[in-house]
């Protein structure tokens, strides 16, 4: 079942109930009966999510949308802009949200930041995090890149640095790991940026990284971690023939997840690559995204993967190929897919938003693809035919948009922010100018949308 389907405030436990169970009749008989009636394995050890909650980048589910009602064509950033609030510094890390608590991360001078605040915008804690801050590019981007994580009992937090931190919900430190200490310094041009995810107590990273200036192949490593303890359950070598600057990968992993199967996908190294959740074994690996017979040497992944039932869209980078992959026919290397069609739901030859990670929108259809130059590519899921190319912004355009009721919410890097209806031919129905940069990913919860910019963070909503 899909958590992101359901409405505000229901609790989805996983767990398979036979038919007879659904007609219980009212809330009192389905837990009363109906659990007294299931096996005990089935009562302990399962996943409870809270759709009100966004706990992680892109959201429960990592598919980057929120089932949120009230948010349609009657809505108006200016008439519904609640309270904004002033950061240390600037960042590209997205705010994370669990009940009355929001977190996120900031750069100030030379300082790494986890930041907690509550709903009302009033700054609760904060915290130092280990390392030290660089601007890593010309337009501000610097080490407060990855995005903090929350369960709403610990929260976790890491930079480019690469030292993973976890602290209690009111600020207190639990344990810490230094990544460059364990698995080796990190060597990638503009820092490690790419976001742990958190999945049923375990932390799931990615470390994709290497010497560019030489010819041999890339080599990274995958790993999870006791979100608790911080403990390593597995780790596992990642080799790729990427060379040059295709061993850096800006992206993050993300999980797919249906009733037949579940694996972890890293992204980077010119392949995507399947692993089993348990041990980290490469179950698939699909290339192609970077095709030998016109090798770019500088095609790096930043944009990440996207899932949605019974499909995985795998960008690119610089414009180049998107694939939307059928997961039921993944195996082994499948090396160039477009050899591989019976894999494929379709395949394009350019759309790769380069940074923003595609958003799949199922009931409508659509696949949006946010290009960096501000344009607008939307393409049918079931087809890949191109229906909506449009330009939005004038400007750069970095952020991950996301789904919230009716509508499409996408930042513009310099902050004209959007609300579009969802479907083939996206209209604009509000739209609201900050004024200030942005790459930040929108976080949608409990009736609010929360936008970060570089220099303060913003509540929309009721």
């Amino acid at each position: 079942m899909n958590p992101s389907c359901l409405p505000s405030g229901i609790i989805v436990v996983c767990v398979k109930l036979p038919l007879h169970y659904i007609f219980c009749s009212g809330f009192r008989m389905l837990f009363g009966f109906c659990l007294l009636n299931l096996p005990l394995w089935m009562l302990f050890g399962v996943a409870v999510v809270a759709d009100d909650n966004w706990p992680q980048w892109r959201g429960n589910g990592w598919m980057n949308r929120s089932s949120e009602t009230g948010f349609d064509s009657s809505f108006d950033f200016n008439q519904q802009k609640l309270w904004q609030v002033a950061l240390p510094g600037p960042a590209g890390s997205s705010p994370v949200v669990w009940n009355d608590w929001i977190f996120l991360t900031s750069a100030e001078g030379k300082d790494l930041l986890l930041l907690a605040f509550g709903t009302d915008g009033k700054e609760r804690w904060r915290q130092q995090l280990d390392g030290e801050n660089q601007v890593v590019r010309m337009d501000n981007a610097n080490y407060a890149s990855p995005s903090p994580l929350t369960d709403g009992k610990y929260v976790w937090a890491t930079s480019a640095a690469g030292v993973l931190q976890c602290f209690t919900m009111d600020g207190q430190p639990v344990w810490k790991k230094d990544l460059q200490g364990i698995y080796g310094k990190f060597d990638i041009q503009f820092g490690m940026s790419t976001t742990p995810i958190l999945d049923n107590g375990r932390l799931y990273h990615q470390l994709i990284h290497g010497n560019m200036r030489d010819r041999s192949p890339s080599v990274g490593w995958v790993l999870c971690f006791d979100a608790a303890t911080g403990d390593e359950i597995w780790k596992v070598k990642r080799e790729t023939e990427a060379t040059s600057e295709n061993k850096h990968a800006y992206s993050s992993p993300v999980i797919y997840r249906d009733d037949q199967r579940t694996f972890l996908i890293t992204h980077g190294g010119d392949y995507a690559i399947g692993h089993d959740l348990e041990t980290g074994s490469e179950l698939w690996r699909v290339g192609g995204l970077n095709p030998k017979s016109s090798y770019n040497q500088f095609l790096r992944f930043v944009s990440s993967p996207a899932v949605a039932p019974s499909m995985i869209v795998v960008p690119s980078a610089k414009n180049g190929p998107v694939f939307a992959l059928k997961p039921e026919k993944l195996a082994g290397d499948m090396g160039d897919m477009s050899e591989h069609p019976e894999a494929m739901h379709w395949g394009i030859h350019r759309g790769t938003p380069d940074v923003s990670t595609p958003v799949i929108d199922l009931e409508h259809n659509v696949v949006y693809l946010c290009n960096e130059r501000g344009l607008l590519y939307v393409v049918k899921a079931d087809s890949g035919e191109m229906v909506c190319d449009e330009r939005m912004f004038a400007d750069k355009h970095r952020s991950t948009p996301v789904l919230v009721g009716e509508l499409l919410i996408l930042p513009g890097r310099n902050g004209d922010i959007l609300a579009l209806t969802r479907g083939e031919k996206p209209q604009v129905v509000s739209k609201i100018a900050l004024g200030e940069e942005t790459t930040a990913s929108p976080a949608v919860a409990n009736g609010r949308i929360y936008i970060r910019t570089f220099a303060g963070l913003y509540a929309f909503g009721r």
